[in-house]
């Protein structure tokens, strides 16, 4: 049985990356970086698979929907 998608926060993305908090807004806005998603009413946070697909390519990092595999 698959596992649920994790949401993780901004620290959490942060220790993954090594990024600086302004190089990933700055990359989100390139459309180099997965996008965030709203989880609460001041709370954002990122799909886990997003950002281990990202770690795991950076520079070929596409979104699941540019690739073409929705989600």
């Amino acid at each position: 049985m698959r596992q649920p998608d994790r949401i993780i926060r901004l620290k959490t993305v942060l220790s993954r990356t090594g990024l600086s908090r302004s190089t990933i807004y700055r990359k989100m806005a390139e459309g180099t970086f997965p996008a965030q998603m709203k989880i609460s009413a001041n709370g954002t946070g990122w799909h886990e698979s997003d950002i281990n697909r990202w770690v795991a390519d950076p520079a070929g990092w596409r979104s699941e929907e540019e690739a073409g595999d929705g989600r």
